[in-house]
């Protein structure tokens, strides 16, 4: 198995970092939009509470009262959500060649667009105002809520991670996943989306956010970066990535 050319791991840790970072641009100018569109059926409703308090939520009936194109926008919302993901999965599947390559791939881009976004939030809204800012993180298939710190944990994880996994790949020397590796990674993966969505019901009824469930995200961390040493380090219970130069 030989090692990708130099020449192409450079331009596949460029594209990413160039993805990524711009997109996290676009998705905090689409925010900054949405916030001023949003704000005066806020204000009718929560009066008093300050411009970057984003909880509590508005609740279903609350934006039919404030118009049917507030709930087009909410429809809009889930769409764009969706091909966010649709986005990622894309560049990844560009550079990935594999299923572990294409994982990296998409944890690179992924975690570099989630923190480029809160960075030029800070820019453009002076938001938030720290890492323990509650933020509403993702809409499906229910709300997604926790300190900007939670996400931003994760996502450093993912870059960190994902650079591994490439870089040992285009070196000829790849982390091979077994079929018990991706389902710790799963578990840990689905442990995580679990402590974000803990107090969703809360949150969708126009409740206040309850204390994050930190012993429960770090479960998740510890889960999935657990596995991933294991298979770098013990070397795994059999490949499924049987393709890995590009």
């Amino acid at each position: 198995m030989l090692p990708a050319p130099l020449s192409g791991w450079k331009r596949a840790t460029v594209a990413l970092l160039l993805f990524g970072v711009s997109f996290g641009y676009v998705e905090a100018a689409v925010v900054a939009y949405l916030r001023a569109l949003g704000e005066p059926v806020r204000e009718r409703f929560y009066p008093g509470r300050g411009p970057d308090d984003l909880f509590p939520l508005l609740k279903l009936e609350q934006l039919e009262a404030g118009g049917p194109e507030l709930l087009q926008v909410l429809k809009t919302e889930f769409a764009r959500e969706a091909a966010t993901l649709v986005m990622l999965g894309a560049v990844a599947t560009a550079v990935g060649r594999g299923g572990a390559q294409w994982l990296a791939a998409f944890m690179i881009a992924f975690g570099v667009w989630d923190v480029s976004f809160y960075a030029f939030l800070r820019v453009l809204l002076h938001w938030p105002q720290s890492l323990l800012t509650w933020d509403l993180l993702f809409l499906i298939p229910v709300p997604w809520a926790g300190p900007v710190l939670a996400p931003v944990l994760v996502s450093a994880s993912m870059v960190a991670v994902g650079f591994v996994i490439l870089g040992r790949s285009w070196a000829g020397r790849p982390v091979r996943f077994g079929g018990l590796h991706w389902l710790g990674v799963l578990a840990g993966a689905l442990i995580l989306i679990l402590a974000f969505a803990w107090d969703y019901r809360n949150i969708a009824a126009g409740g206040m956010p309850n204390p994050f469930n930190w012993p429960l995200f770090a479960l998740g961390e510890v889960a999935s970066l657990g596995t991933f040493a294991h298979a770098v380090l013990a070397g795994g219970f059999g490949s499924i990535d049987r393709k890995t130069t590009p």
